[in-house]
């Protein structure tokens, strides 16, 4: 058992919004993403579904041509192989499930624009 919390220990980057991997086990992965206001991940997509929560602030979250508004609290699916974006407009905190077979080093790469 692991007892983690999205709220505590919470850091954010300069230029990027920052990832840090919460729970890694036999059967998830959850990550923590941090972004500053205006911060984003640019257009990328991931080889399998994956689940979006907003903890904190507000995500524009981008999937193709059409956008979506996350407010707080907000949750969001999305397919494997899907092209999407997500901007900060306001400090943000989200949570990321990743399917097991994912990479965290992927993501980590995202954020930080690489």
């Amino acid at each position: 058992m692991e007892i983690i919390s999205l709220l505590e220990n919470v850091t954010y980057a300069e230029n990027h919004p920052a990832a840090q991997v919460l729970i890694n086990n036999a059967y998830s992965k959850e990550i923590r993403i941090t972004f500053r206001e205006g911060q984003e991940m640019k257009a990328h997509k991931a080889p399998y579904p994956i689940v979006i929560e907003v903890v904190e602030g507000y995500i524009d979250f981008g999937v193709e041509d059409l956008r979506y508004p996350l407010p707080k609290g907000s949750l969001i699916t999305l397919e494997g192989n899907i092209v999407h974006d997500l901007k900060a407009t306001a400090d943000s905190i989200v949570r990321l499930s990743l399917y097991k077979g994912d990479q965290i080093e992927r993501v980590q790469q995202v954020a930080k624009g690489s």
